[in-house]
């Protein structure tokens, strides 16, 4: 990697990179607005640009021998879907990590909730990955084959992922706050050969055994040959580590896990050289309301989107600490990994955030000398609320960028950063998703922040805010599309022979005036600014539209939600008979809060102050809590719709955090007065 940031605080991989790119583009590249121009422009160029500043050269191949030598052979066909993007370069996603082993000090750190610390030298991952590897491989298993787990987010998650890659196969992860069905209702699609799971794991101050779980969950996988068990340390109360005495019948073997990484061989295992779009890994969306669709990415895309992603817009180099906070089923687990990829030293962490209160993710930033801090809004506001002054308490001199995502950071959390965490510490609160395993935009190092505002559209993302007739739009609200491929969108849906689902997904909104090609529309609402920042407004297809006025509840939620007494707020837009409309904000308060009419007034004024009348909710009602998907997602779309009485509302109740609020939000639906 072109490890050519200075030692001066000014000195960025960005900065590096424009230079670099100035000389292969022959154009000034000024700012930051001029390089992203150029990128969506000549991606063939852009990409090719990331592809030499970060040496890819020395883990990839061609089939001819030959590099790459023009454009077409970084970019094929540009055609959404379906772009063919370095269509001869075979590689391996682990041999990009697997050349910063020559490194000194740890490559993963695992924290538990009671503080538990273990940790993965640069020195020892080679062997651990390999050791993995092998004994997938005296499995039978191989290129192309599933690998499928069930772990928290520990260390050992992260190795057995990389020894899934090392040897071809495709990787895919589910948490274990997940029930054995609802696992089976993602992992079972893809018929997976081996199953890794964890006995078990600490949360809320209470131990969670998995033992009976995880065996469950592999009598409805009927193709494994072999469960793979991480055994729970020393003294960790999740279980009695008797694992080898599972029940459930078939033929699969059972390994510990010490033993998978403990095997050797006589002969190297290299990685396998797979194409540039081969199968990393499946991704799954929330399942809310049906099936949920398997989404799978390319070893090579991710590769290169990582690196830009993390390297050139993180500024992550082999001197910093990456932290987000996560799950394996969500996808910033995945990106959390690209800190690897950088060189850099990653924190993985088991357990709630919340647990012994808010203050328990800035103690792990502190103690791990965390550089990025990726966390959620919810988070900010929980320590915001809670009254914690993160900056006094805790020495965090090694911070330098904090990073949200979930849902929209409100502008007074920045404020609140400011004032509490670090003064001038960047924010980047970043967009993306599941379905790009990145983000569309976001913070950038260099580029100024403005509170509630997403900093830049990342390179190589031809981000527009659209009109119904296809207008770019700039300090408007519109939908948000992407007009130009990217590497990690995804190279199929799984069990999607013919693409229909994923055209389905993306590429079949019905404008007012038909695009001549085909586009990428996300279902957020945007504004893009003429400073090149963004903001988001919320989905588009549970946005409010009241009196044909459109409005988002991100914009809501940031109002409200910076109300002391509330802990979240729910908006919802409900069409009713005869063209009636319905606006209730459900609300759920912290401790000690009543929502008395003064509390009820404030909230309105606030709103009508702050965003305009229309935006005034028609009334205010307090819930025993909010719907959320697995991974933090506000159930907007189908509550709405049980709400208005449809019957075509089925949820799955394994996608709901707590499905037994919906019988709860269907009662108050029944008992509107339309």
């Amino acid at each position: 990697m072109s490890d050519s940031r200075q030692s001066t605080s000014r000195s960025t991989y960005i900065d590096s990179f424009a230079t670099a790119a100035r000389e292969r583009s022959g154009r000034a590249l000024s700012d930051y607005a001029e390089l992203w121009q150029w990128s969506v422009d000549e991606p063939a160029q852009f990409w090719r640009a990331l592809w030499d500043f970060y040496d890819l050269d020395d883990i990839a191949e061609t089939a001819d021998g030959r590099g790459l030598v023009d454009d077409t052979d970084v970019l094929a066909n540009r055609e959404m879907p379906g772009a063919r993007w370095f269509p001869d370069v075979r590689l391996n996603y682990v041999s990009a990590i697997m050349r910063h082993t020559d490194r000194r000090g740890a490559a993963i750190v695992g924290v538990d909730e009671e503080g538990g610390r273990t940790e993965v030298a640069w020195s020892e991952l080679t062997e651990q990955v390999v050791g993995f590897a092998r004994t997938l491989t005296d499995l039978g298993v191989g290129v192309g084959d599933v690998v499928a787990a069930y772990l928290p987010d520990i260390p050992e998650a992260v190795i057995a992922f990389l020894g899934t890659a090392h040897v071809g196969a495709i990787w895919s992860g589910c948490g274990q706050d997940y029930a054995p069905e609802g696992a089976a209702g993602r992992l079972a699609q893809l018929d997976p050969k081996v199953l890794v799971t964890a006995a078990g794991y600490r949360y809320n101050g209470k131990a969670v055994d998995k033992c009976a779980d995880s065996a469950a969950l592999a009598d409805l996988l009927p193709g494994l040959v072999a469960h793979i068990v991480v055994r729970p340390p020393d003294g960790a109360a999740s279980g009695d580590g008797a694992v080898d005495a599972e029940p459930g019948s078939g033929p699969r073997r059972r390994i510990d896990y010490a033993d998978a990484i403990g095997a050797r061989g006589e002969e190297a295992l290299e990685p396998a050289s797979v194409p540039f779009d081969h199968p990393l890994w499946v991704l799954f969306s929330s399942g809310t309301t049906g099936k949920p669709k398997g989404i799978v990415h390319g070893h090579g895309g991710v590769v290169v989107e990582h690196l830009k992603a993390a390297g050139l817009h993180g500024d992550l180099g082999p001197d910093d600490v990456f932290f987000w906070q996560t799950a394996l089923s969500w996808m910033m687990w995945n990106f959390q990994v690209a800190g690897l990829l950088c060189g850099t030293r990653i924190v993985c962490y088991s357990g709630s955030p919340l647990f012994p209160d808010a203050d328990r993710l800035w103690q792990i930033v502190e103690s791990e000398g965390v550089t990025y801090f990726g966390t959620s809004p919810g988070q900010l506001q929980a320590s915001r609320k809670a009254g914690l002054h993160p900056g006094r308490d805790h020495d965090l001199a090694a911070l330098r960028t904090l990073g949200s995502t979930g849902s929209t950071l409100a502008a007074d959390l920045f404020t609140w950063v400011d004032d509490n965490v670090k003064a001038g510490l960047p924010i980047s609160s970043i967009s993306g998703g599941t379905d790009v395993v990145t983000a569309f935009a976001g913070g950038s190092v260099g580029v100024p922040v403005v509170a509630g505002e997403l900093s830049v559209r990342y390179l190589g993302v031809a981000l527009e805010s659209w009109a119904p007739d296809r207008t770019p739009l700039i300090d408007e609200v519109g939908e948000m599309v992407i007009t130009a491929p990217m590497p990690s969108m995804p190279v199929a849906f799984w069990n999607d022979p013919d693409g229909a689902r994923y055209r389905d997904a993306y590429f079949t909104h019905e404008w007012a005036s038909p695009p001549p090609e085909p586009v990428w529309r996300h279902g957020d609402w945007v504004t893009v600014t003429d400073r090149g920042s963004m903001i988001i407004h919320g989905r588009s297809d549970a946005t409010l539209n009241r009196h044909g006025i459109r409005m988002g509840s991100a914009d809501i939620y940031e109002v409200v939600e910076g109300i002391d007494e509330i802990a979240e707020a729910f908006v919802l837009g409900v069409d009713g008979p005869r063209g009636t409309y319905w606006m209730p904000l459900f609300v759920t308060l912290v401790p000690g809060a009543n929502l008395d009419d003064q509390l009820t007034a404030r909230i309105a004024s606030e709103v009508r102050t702050r965003l305009s009348p229309r935006h005034v909710p028609d009334e205010v009602i307090e819930a025993p809590g909010i719907p959320h998907t697995r991974t933090g997602k506000k159930l907007e779309v189908p509550v709405t719709g049980i709400l208005a009485g449809r019957a075509d509302v089925n949820i799955d109740p394994k996608s709901v955090d707590d499905y037994s609020l919906i019988q709860w939000y269907a009662d108050r639906g029944s008992a509107h007065q339309w």
